[in-house]
């Protein structure tokens, strides 16, 4: 194991989880992320805690159900983290453990590459950014996103609660990604009407050679269009065979000032100036919506306008 997998993971392990010797420290991975996995599975081991590391057959879309056996550990444990190919953040078993005290984080579509990167930036400037962003989120009522690209979309937040994943992970029930940097919130169901123009990549895609328009009316995604990259995201959505899956389930603000598009949305989705919105599942961040699945869309150089004050212009922070 070289020496830049064993920081990092060791980063992962005691700056942001913070784990502490006795404490019961889960990790799933799969057979895609079984390096990883193991690099922190040693990390956990010199931190003294009562480490576990799974090992599971990769999932086959954002927000499936992990295997009964370690949803059930999942929620027996002091702390976990789940380097994995497909996110388990929006999953009814990471709910359920977030909910009965288990701190972490999940870490969907990790490579070696991106683990050993990403963990070395900044997070006391990350949670600076995010503060200030949830600040002047908080108690806004309509939020409005454009870009030169076509996006147009307005969409309510009352009454849901502003998140914020800046990656220190320390209290309990605490739980965000890694690499973090985003400030985010579920808009309220139904409320959402308007023109998304994903033009930077897509959950379950990856970088977009086309953009990707999608017509919003009523909290739903009713028409996309854009070429391949659009027609497979109609297949990933009808995939799961409900209409919740084109439920408008997220608003995101990256703010990460490391992150680039790499064509992965755990580092994709966390690029300053940037927006990202997601369809489907929104269950575990406030929403309502179950969908089983959870993929973001990430626009560049949104303006971003809450309760007619511009927060976001062009990509640039306007506070």
């Amino acid at each position: 194991m070289d020496d830049e997998l064993k920081k990092a993971a060791k980063t992962t392990v005691k700056v942001c989880l913070g784990v502490k010797p006795g404490e019961k420290f889960l990790i799933i991975a799969d057979t895609e992320t079984k390096e990883i996995g193991e690099a922190i599975f040693e990390a956990g081991l010199n931190a003294g805690a009562e480490t576990i590391l799974s090992i599971m057959k990769p999932r086959t879309k954002h927000g499936e159900e992990p295997p009964e056996p370690i949803a059930v550990m999942w929620k027996h444990v002091d702390v976990f983290v789940a380097p994995t190919k497909f996110s388990l953040s929006h999953t009814q078993a990471r709910k359920k453990a977030t909910e009965n005290g288990a701190r972490g984080a999940t870490m969907p579509g990790i490579t070696k590459e991106m683990f050993v990167e990403t963990l070395q930036a900044d997070y006391t400037k990350i949670k600076e950014l995010n503060e200030k962003m949830k600040k002047a989120l908080v108690g806004k009522k309509t939020v409005r996103v454009l870009t030169e690209k076509g996006t147009d979309i307005t969409l309510s937040i009352e009454g849901r609660e502003i998140f914020t994943d800046d990656g220190i992970l320390h209290e309990k029930g605490a739980f965000g990604n890694l690499p973090a940097g985003e400030v985010f919130v579920a808009p309220v169901e139904g409320t959402a009407n308007g023109i998304i123009v994903a033009d930077v990549s897509f959950a379950g895609i990856g970088i977009l050679k086309t953009p990707i328009k999608i017509t919003v009316k009523d909290g739903f995604a009713v028409s996309i269009e854009g070429g391949e990259e659009a027609e497979k995201l109609k297949q990933l959505l009808a995939s799961v065979g409900k209409k919740e899956a084109s439920n408008i389930a997220e608003l995101g603000i990256g703010t990460n000032i490391n992150a680039k598009p790499v064509g992965n949305i755990l580092e994709d989705e966390k690029i300053y100036g940037t927006v990202h919105i997601a369809l489907g599942d929104n269950s575990t961040i406030g929403g309502i919506t179950k969908a089983g699945i959870h993929l973001d869309g990430i626009i560049s150089k949104p303006t971003l306008i809450a309760d007619g004050q511009v927060l976001i212009k062009d990509g640039k922070w306007m506070i």
